[in-house]
């Protein structure tokens, strides 16, 4: 069974220097219909102004990655660690017992566009962490990329829960099919462009999740950049 989400269906919040899509329950915006799906908490499609953005506050508890379409996100946190996150990289951030954090657009004339991700983890508790790796446009394009999941294969970073994360580019008819095995769920998004699920054109913004199918088939209609979310 698949059921869609279009993005004009997403909560939505409009604070000037910040332009930020809820696909679930976030903040300000409530629907007890869509709390998240699975393991999958969040997924906020985030717009920040130049020179703006987010002033140090806490974490905890929770798998968080952050995934940079356009522009360049700049992170500190308790743990130390001081980056550049730009399209391409994934950053993983384990909250774990607690961290604080700051994301801010260094910028003075680009917005940053970029996606964040809360994953529950399987556990509390967790002790904090940090990782990010580069996955090219090439190593994405045509092909679903694993770019997060449990045991770090391939290259992935590491996340503390039974979920696998996907990233694919997808040209005009460009095809990429995932296997579901039995008792998996999925959840896609649209992250940029326009992607065919089976036979249903997807814009970007539009979600979908995904219970009891075996097989999950993305063609490229036109160009478009795809996450896929493989949960328990």
């Amino acid at each position: 069974m698949i059921t869609l989400r279009r993005s004009e269906d997403r909560g939505h919040g409009n604070h000037g220097w910040l332009d930020s899509y809820h696909t679930f329950s976030f903040a300000n915006y409530y629907d007890p219909a869509h709390m998240g799906f699975r393991s999958l908490r969040v997924i906020n499609e985030d717009r920040v102004s130049p020179a703006q953005g987010f002033g140090t506050h806490p974490h905890r508890d929770m798998e968080i990655l952050s995934y940079v379409l356009d522009g360049a996100l700049e992170h500190r946190d308790s743990m130390g660690n001081g980056s550049v996150i730009r399209p391409g990289d994934v950053q993983r951030m384990t909250a774990g017992t607690g961290v604080t954090h700051s994301e801010f657009n260094g910028s003075r004339k680009d917005r940053v566009h970029f996606l964040q991700i809360w994953i529950v983890p399987e556990a509390r508790g967790i002790t904090p962490g940090y990782e990010q790796k580069n996955f090219s446009d090439a190593d994405k394009q045509g092909r679903l990329r694993l770019i997060a999941s449990r045991d770090g294969r391939d290259g992935s970073v590491t996340i503390h829960q039974d979920a696998s994360v996907y990233a694919a580019l997808l040209s005009d008819g460009e095809e990429a099919r995932h296997v579901l095995a039995d008792g998996r769920h999925a959840y896609v998004h649209v992250a940029k462009g326009e992607v065919k699920l089976g036979e249903t054109v997807l814009h970007a913004g539009d979600g979908a999740t995904v219970s009891s199918e075996k097989e999950l088939v993305f063609t490229g209609h036109g160009k478009g950049e795809v996450l896929l979310f493989d949960l328990a």
